[in-house]
C-alpha cells in the first residue's frame, strides 16, 4: 500500500499506467489458464459467462459505491472552505467594530490567518509543509485568543461575547476541515476495489479463452475505462494528489472584502 501511494504521490499518470498494465497482465493470465483447460479437455463452458457477469456487475457496484464515497469526501472539503472563509469574514467585521486597539489587531491576526488557511489548502502532500502551516495556524490562533481574551475582561458585554463565539467558530471550523483534509479512501476499499479489478480482467479473459474468442483491443479499451475511473476516485478522495483540487475561492474573496469593508460597518 504504502509503495502505490508513493507512486501516486509522485505522479497518478504512473499510477495509471501500472494499473492499466496490470490488468492487462490479469485478463492475459486468465485466457493462458482457460486455454490450458481447453486443451486439456476439462473445462467447463456452460454457466461460466453468468459468473463471470456476476462478477463484473459486483465491480461496477464497488466502482459506484467508491466513486461516491470519493465525490462526498470531496464535497465536504468544498463546503468546509466556505464555512470557514464565512466565519472568518464574520469574525473580522466584529474585530473592527469593536473599535479597540485589540479589535485592530485581532482584524490584523485574521487576515493572516486567512492566507494560511490557503496556504494550507494549496500545499501539496509534503508533512515538513503541512506542519509548518498547522504550527503557524496554532499561534496565529493563541495571539487572536490573548487579544480577545483583553477584551471580554475589559469589556464583559454581549458585543465582546459574540466576538469570542465567532472566534471560536472560526477555530472550529479550521479543525473541522483539518478533519476533513485527513479523511481518505480507506485501504480496505481500495485493496478491494484493487483486486475485485484484477479478478474481473482475470475471469474474463479465462471466460474468452474458453469459448475461443480474442478481442484484445476492447479488453484494452475495458481496462482504459476502468483505470480511468479507478484514478478519478483517488484523485478526489486524496486532496493533494493529482488536478481536482479543492478550490481556495471563498477565502480569496474574503481577503478582499478586507480591503474593501469599513470599519464602522455593522457586524453580521
Amino acid at each position: 500500500m504504502m509503495l502505490l501511494t508513493h507512486l501516486a504521490v509522485w505522479s497518478l499518470v504512473a499510477f495509471a499506467a501500472l494499473l492499466f498494465g496490470a490488468q492487462l497482465a490479469a485478463h492475459e493470465l486468465g485466457a493462458w489458464i482457460g486455454r490450458r483447460r481447453v486443451r486439456r479437455r476439462d473445462a467447463r463452458k456452460e454457466g461460466a459467462g453468468v459468473l463471470v457477469g456476476s462478477l463484473l456487475g459486483l465491480l461496477a457496484f464497488v466502482l459506484a459505491l467508491t466513486l461516491s464515497f470519493a465525490n462526498e469526501r470531496f464535497s465536504g472539503r468544498h463546503a468546509g472552505t466556505l464555512n470557514e472563509a464565512n466565519a472568518i469574514g464574520t469574525a473580522w467585521l466584529r474585530a473592527k467594530a469593536a473599535g479597540q486597539q485589540e479589535g485592530d489587531r485581532i482584524a490584523k491576526l485574521l487576515e493572516e490567518y486567512a492566507n494560511q488557511r490557503i496556504a494550507f489548502v494549496r500545499s501539496p502532500h509534503d508533512l515538513a509543509a503541512l506542519e509548518r502551516i498547522d504550527a503557524r495556524t496554532q499561534e496565529l490562533q493563541s495571539a487572536i485568543w490573548e487579544q480577545v481574551s483583553a477584551i471580554v475582561r475589559e469589556r464583559p458585554d454581549p458585543f465582546s461575547t459574540s466576538l469570542m463565539a465567532s472566534l471560536n467558530d472560526v477555530f472550529d471550523m479550521t479543525t473541522a476541515q483539518r478533519f476533513a483534509f485527513e479523511t481518505r479512501l480507506p485501504a480496505e476499499i481500495f485493496w478491494l476495489l484493487l483486486g475485485l479489478t484484477l479478478l474481473g480482467m482475470g475471469v474474463l479473459g479465462y471466460e474468452l479463452a474458453l469459448i475461443g474468442v480474442q478481442i484484445r483491443f476492447l479488453t484494452a479499451v475495458l481496462s482504459f475505462t476502468w483505470t480511468i475511473v479507478i484514478v478519478d476516485i483517488i484523485d478526489l478522495s486524496a486532496p493533494r494528489l493529482g488536478g481536482i483540487r479543492t478550490s481556495t475561492a471563498a477565502y480569496e474573496w474574503t481577503i478582499q472584502g478586507f480591503h474593501t469593508e469599513t470599519p464602522d460597518q455593522s457586524a453580521r
